[in-house]
C-alpha cells in the first residue's frame, strides 16, 4: 500500500501541495508555476571547451500578477520536516526579492514573512513566521497585502500603479529575474513618490529592455504621459528606436538636428541634439519646464550629474519631471556623484553576479610583460629618433609608450603576439584592440596587417580596420563589425571610439595598449565582451593586457557597490577623474593629468550623412589632440617578452592572481588532506570522473594546467604530482604497463581487441573518456562491431562494466 512517506518530492507536490494552492483560490493557469529556472547556469571554461552549470530552480512560484511574484515555495518528500526547505526558499526568495518564503513536505506549511511583512498579531507583534495546515495556505489577498506592506504601497493610487502590465509581445519574450527586480523596483518607487532614482545594471545586461518596460508600464498607467529618453550616443539611439522601442510605434519619436515637434509622447535624443552648448538657443528649451513628466538617462556615468556641463542643465531644466539614471559603472568621485544626484541605487545586478547566473561571459586573462615595459627604456648617448634629431635623456615607461615616445619594435612585437594568439586560436574572432590614441589605432592597424594571414587578407581587405572617431568610414566598420551575421571586419583597432555603447555580442578578444587609469572606463571596455550569443558560439572571452591594466580586477571597486573615490593628484597615480565629454576646448588627460585639446570633429546623422559633432566625436566620445610636441619616434631597440601569465576565474568569480599551479595545489590540498586519502578516494570512486568534476568545481581547470605542464600526462598523475610531488607516468607509459602485464587473457579475441582499442583511446585522450560508453561509438572501436556486439562479447553490460572497473585498476596499479 502506497503511503505518504513512500513518495517521491515530485508526488507531493502534484497530489498535496498544489491542490492546496489552488483550494484557496490562485489560478492553477495564471498565477502558479512549477520548477522555475531563473539562471542560465554559470559557463565554465576548460582550455577551449565549455560547459554549464546548473540552473537554479524554485519548486514553485506563485505571482499576483505576471512577472509580480509574491511567493516561493520550497517542497520536500514526507521523509522530511515540514519545514526543512525554508533556507532554501528564502535564498531563491532574497535572490528573486520576494515577500514570502514557504516550505511544505505535504503535511502543511511553514510560511516566514520577510521585511515584517506579515502584519501584526491581536497584540500588535509583528508575525515573522507561522504554520498552516493544507487547509489554509494564505489566499491571493493575504499575500498582495503582504507585497504591498513589503513594498510601501500605502495609497490606492500607489498600489494601481504597481499592478500596470507589461508588456507581451508576439515572440514571447520575458524579462530576466533581475529585470523583472529593476523594473518593479522602480515603478513601485515612483508610485511612491520617489522622483531621483538609480540602476546600477552590468554591461550586457539588458538595460534597453529594462528602461523599455518600465516606461511602458508607467505609460500605460497614465502616470507618465511624455517621456524623454536621453543617450550621448547616435548608435544607442537608433538601436534603441529600431529594437525595444519599436513597440511604441508612430508614439515614438528621435529628435534630430535641433528640429522640435511637440506632437509625440515618447522621445529619443542625444544630448547634444537638445543643446547648443548657448543657453540662450539651446533647443531643449523649446520645450517648457514641465513638458516631460519622465527622464531616462542612458549611461548617467557621463556628464548628466556634473553641474558645469551643458549636460547636466538639460537635467536641471526639466528638474520637476521624475528622472531615471542608468548605468553599468557609477561615477563616484571627489567631484561628481551619481548617488548625490541621483540617491542611493535601488537595485545593483553586477558583472560578478550575471557571469555566476550565466547571463555574461567570463573571462580569461593573459598578461604578456615586455622587457621595456616592466625595466622602462632610457636611451643610450647619443641615440637619435628616425629624422636624426637627439632623444631627450630620460626613463620612459608605459605611460610614454604611443604617447610622447613610439618604439616600432614594441608595436611589432604586440601586434606578433596579437596574430600569434589569434592564429593558434581562431584567426576569424571578432577583435577589439584599444590603443592609446587614433595615431597609434592607425599604426597598430598597419602592423597587424603585416603578420594577419595572408589566405584571409586575400578574401577581404576589411580583415583589419581602424574605428576612430575621425574616420568618415568608421560609422560603416562598426555596424559590420557588430553585426554577427557579418564575417568582416574581424579586428578593430581604437582609441575611445567603442569603449561604450558598442554592442559586440561576439566579441571574443580584447587587447588592451592603452593606460585606462579610469575604473569607468576599464569597466565599460571589459563590457564589451561580456554578452553571450550561444547560438554563435560566444561564450566566453579572452583579454590579452600589454599594460598591466587588469589590477583593476583586484580593485574593491570593480565590482562593489558604488562608493566614493578619493582623486589623487600624485603623477603617479592614475586619477578617476575623468572628463568623457570635451564639452570645451581643454580637458585633462586620463593618463598624464595634462591638459590636451579636443578637436573639432565631424559626426554621423541618421542618414549616414556627416555633420558638426560640435567638438564630440560620432557617438559622443572625444579623441584627444596632443598640445605638447611631436611624439619622437625611435628604432632599433630591443624589445622583448619577459613573461607571460595566464590568469582565470575561480568558482567564487574572482581572477587568481597566483599562479596556476600553486591555485591547483591548494584546491586540490583543500579537498585530500594527504596523498593516501587522495588515493583511497580515487580507487574507491564509481567514476575517476566524479573526483575530477568535484575539483573542477573549485574552479581547477585541468585543461589549461595541462597546456602550461605540455606533458602528456595522466590526471591523476597530474594531480598526485602538482599536490605531492610525486612521480608522474605519462598516460602512453601507464598504457604500456598494462599491455606488458598481459592481464586480459581470460578474454576472447573480440573482447580482447575491444579492451586494446580503449587502452589505447586511454592513451590518446584520458580515463574521462573510456568511463562513458559512447566510446564504443568513436573509432577504431567502431571498427570492431556495433556498441552491442561489443557488450555481447562480454556478455552483457553488467560485465563489460565490470572489465572496464578492472582495466582502470590494472592502469592506476603501479601508483
Amino acid at each position: 500500500m502506497e503511503t505518504k512517506c513512500s513518495l517521491s518530492e515530485r508526488d507531493i507536490i502534484t497530489k498535496y501541495i498544489l491542490p492546496a494552492i489552488e483550494a484557496s483560490g490562485w489560478d492553477k493557469r495564471n498565477q502558479i508555476r512549477e520548477e522555475v529556472s531563473f539562471t542560465a547556469g554559470r559557463i565554465f571554461v576548460k582550455g577551449k571547451l565549455t560547459k554549464r552549470g546548473e540552473k537554479k530552480r524554485a519548486d514553485i512560484i506563485i505571482y499576483y500578477k505576471s512577472n509580480i511574484p509574491v511567493a516561493v515555495v520550497e517542497a520536500k518528500d514526507n521523509k522530511h520536516a515540514v519545514g526543512a526547505g525554508m533556507q532554501q526558499a528564502l535564498e531563491y526568495a532574497s535572490t528573486l526579492d520576494i515577500p514570502v518564503a514557504i516550505s511544505s513536505n505535504g503535511d502543511g506549511f511553514v510560511i516566514q514573512y520577510r521585511r515584517n511583512c506579515g502584519g501584526s498579531d491581536a497584540s500588535g507583534k509583528a508575525i515573522i513566521s507561522e504554520n498552516a495546515d493544507l487547509d489554509h495556505f494564505p489566499t491571493p489577498s493575504e499575500l498582495w497585502e503582504c507585497y504591498k506592506r513589503y513594498n510601501n504601497l500605502e495609497s490606492n493610487e500607489a498600489e494601481k500603479i504597481s499592478l500596470s502590465s507589461y508588456f507581451f509581445d508576439a515572440e514571447g519574450r520575458a524579462p530576466r529575474y533581475y529585470q523583472r527586480i529593476a523594473i518593479n523596483r522602480t515603478v513601485e518607487a515612483i508610485a511612491r513618490g520617489q522622483n531621483r532614482i538609480l540602476l546600477v545594471m552590468a554591461t550586457g545586461t539588458g538595460k534597453t529592455y529594462t528602461a523599455f518596460q518600465i516606461i511602458y508600464r508607467l505609460w500605460k498607467a497614465g502616470c507618465k504621459k511624455r517621456i524623454l529618453y536621453l543617450a550621448d550616443r547616435t548608435n544607442l539611439i537608433t538601436q534603441t528606436k529600431k529594437g525595444d522601442f519599436k513597440h511604441f510605434k508612430d508614439k515614438c519619436h528621435i529628435i534630430r538636428h535641433k528640429h522640435i515637434d511637440k506632437s509625440y509622447e515618447i522621445y529619443l535624443a542625444l544630448y547634444q541634439g537638445l543643446t547648443n552648448y548657448d543657453e540662450e538657443t539651446d533647443a531643449y528649451k523649446q520645450f517648457s519646464p514641465d513638458f516631460f513628466d519622465l527622464i531616462i538617462v542612458d549611461e548617467c556615468h557621463r556628464g548628466s550629474v556634473d553641474e558645469v556641463k551643458a549636460w547636466h542643465k538639460i537635467l536641471s531644466y526639466f528638474s520637476s519631471a521624475t528622472q531615471i539614471g542608468m548605468t553599468a559603472t557609477p561615477k563616484e568621485t571627489k567631484a561628481l556623484s551619481n548617488i548625490e544626484y541621483f540617491g542611493e541605487p535601488i537595485y545593483t545586478y553586477s558583472l560578478k553576479q550575471g557571469i555566476d547566473d550565466g547571463f555574461l561571459a567570463p573571462y580569461k586573462v593573459l598578461r604578456v610583460g615586455m622587457n621595456i615595459d616592466l625595466e622602462g627604456y632610457r636611451p643610450e648617448r647619443g641615440k637619435t629618433d628616425i629624422d636624426g634629431e637627439l632623444i631627450e635623456d630620460r626613463l620612459y615607461n608605459t605611460k610614454d609608450f604611443d604617447r610622447n615616445i613610439v618604439i616600432d619594435e614594441r608595436t611589432d612585437l604586440v601586434a606578433r603576439k596579437i596574430m600569434e594568439y589569434l592564429t593558434n586560436s581562431d584567426p576569424m574572432a571578432k577583435t577589439i584592440v584599444f590603443c592609446v590614441d587614433i595615431e597609434h589605432a592607425e599604426r597598430m592597424r598597419q602592423a597587424l596587417l603585416s603578420y594577419a594571414p595572408p589566405e584571409i587578407t586575400e578574401k577581404s581587405d576589411k580583415y583589419i580596420v581602424r574605428i576612430t572617431g575621425d574616420d568618415p568610414v568608421a560609422k560603416g566598420y562598426l555596424e559590420s563589425f557588430i553585426n554577427p551575421e557579418e564575417r568582416f571586419p574581424v579586428i578593430a583597432t581604437t582609441s575611445k571610439l567603442m569603449t561604450t555603447g558598442t554592442d559586440a555580442k561576439t566579441c571574443k578578444l580584447i587587447v588592451l595598449d592603452s593606460n585606462i587609469g579610469s575604473m569607468t572606463e576599464f569597466k565599460q571596455i571589459i563590457g564589451r565582451g561580456t554578452r553571450v550569443e550561444e547560438d554563435l558560439g560566444k561564450l566566453y572571452f579572452t583579454i590579452i593586457d600589454f599594460r598591466n591594466v587588469t589590477d583593476k580586477f583586484a580593485d574593491k571597486d570593480f565590482d562593489g557597490a558604488p562608493v566614493k573615490i578619493k582623486v589623487s593628484s600624485q603623477d603617479d597615480k592614475l586619477s578617476e577623474e575623468v572628463i568623457d565629454e570635451g564639452t570645451g576646448d581643454d580637458q585633462i588627460d586620463p593618463v598624464t593629468g595634462e591638459k590636451v585639446q579636443f578637436e573639432e570633429v565631424y559626426g554621423f546623422d541618421d542618414s549616414g550623412n556627416m555633420e558638426l559633432g560640435e567638438k564630440t566625436p560620432p557617438y559622443g566620445v572625444v579623441e584627444p589632440v596632443e598640445t605638447k610636441k611631436e611624439k619622437v619616434y625611435v628604432a632599433g631597440v630591443d624589445v622583448s617578452i619577459l613573461s607571460e601569465r595566464r590568469q582565470f576565474l575561480d568558482a567564487n568569480g574572482k581572477l587568481i592572481t597566483c599562479s596556476l599551479k600553486e591555485f591547483t595545489k591548494t584546491g586540490i590540498l583543500t579537498s585530500y588532506r594527504s596523498l593516501d586519502n587522495f588515493l583511497q578516494a580515487w580507487n574507491d570512486a564509481e567514476k575517476k570522473r566524479a573526483i575530477i568534476e568535484e575539483l573542477e568545481s573549485q574552479g581547477i581547470i585541468f585543461e589549461e594546467l595541462k597546456d602550461e605542464i605540455k606533458n602528456d600526462l595522466d590526471i591523476f598523475d597530474l594531480i598526485c604530482h602538482i599536490a605531492w610531488d610525486a612521480p608522474a607516468l605519462t598516460r602512453k607509459e601507464r598504457a604500456e604497463n598494462v599491455r606488458k602485464r598481459n592481464y586480459w587473457t581470460k578474454y576472447g579475441d573480440k573482447a580482447r581487441n575491444v579492451l586494446n582499442a580503449i587502452l589505447d583511446k586511454y592513451a590518446e585522450t584520458g580515463i574521462e573518456a573510456i568511463e562513458d560508453m559512447k566510446v564504443l561509438t568513436v573509432p577504431p572501436i567502431t571498427d570492431i562491431g556495433t556498441p552491442k556486439e561489443i557488450i555481447d562479447s562480454f556478455g552483457g553490460k553488467p560485465q563489460y562494466l565490470a572489465a572496464i572497473k578492472e582495466l582502470e585498476a590494472e592502469i592506476y596499479k603501479v601508483a
